[in-house]
């Protein structure tokens, strides 16, 4: 399996980053920053960067065979641009890709209260069958800390993409 990780926004960028380091190590890890995402950039084992500026990047591309790709967090640009099949940067050329092929696409929207506007758009895109999950806490998971919570909506997001974690307490 190939996964694309995006983050798209320095707010939250902390859950994309731990998104993929908890991927398990059997999938194709590729990850793309935006330029405002940059300053906490860490080198990870078996991440395969890419400049956001590189449209031309293997993950541009339908025959690289990307199986998914999770925006986290998704800034309410990146998003709009989506709506609007904009593709001016990597990793809104690799969205429009997983639209394209039909693709599990994940984003996750921090940004709260949501305009109008912006829930226009994510409706517009949950239409077409693109999953809007922002990093939302439930309780009966009882979390403690931070990284509990983080570490719930990881598992969520995992679960989406049939990934197999115990990274929360579920539902009894």
């Amino acid at each position: 399996m190939k996964i694309v990780v995006a983050t798209s926004g320095a707010s939250g960028v902390n859950l994309g980053l731990k998104t993929l380091e908890l991927l398990p190590d059997n999938i194709e890890k590729h990850f793309i920053m935006s330029e405002n995402s940059k300053t906490v950039l860490q080198k990870e084992q078996n991440i395969t960067y890419h400049d956001n500026s590189d449209i031309s990047a293997s993950v541009a591309s339908g025959s690289f065979g990307v199986d998914a790709m999770i925006i986290a967090p998704c800034s309410m640009n990146t998003l709009a641009k989506i709506a609007c099949g904009i593709s001016d940067n990597l990793i809104t050329r690799c969205a429009a890709v997983m639209i394209k092929e039909q693709k599990k696409l994940i984003l996750a929207p921090r940004e709260i209260p949501f305009s109008a506007i912006a829930l226009e758009n994510m409706h517009k895109l949950a239409s077409l069958g693109i999953i809007i999950a922002p990093p939302v806490m439930a309780y009966y998971s009882e979390q403690q800390t931070l990284e509990d919570m983080e570490n719930f909506v990881i598992g969520k997001w995992f679960d989406l993409l049939g990934i197999e974690n115990n990274l929360y307490k579920r539902w009894e």
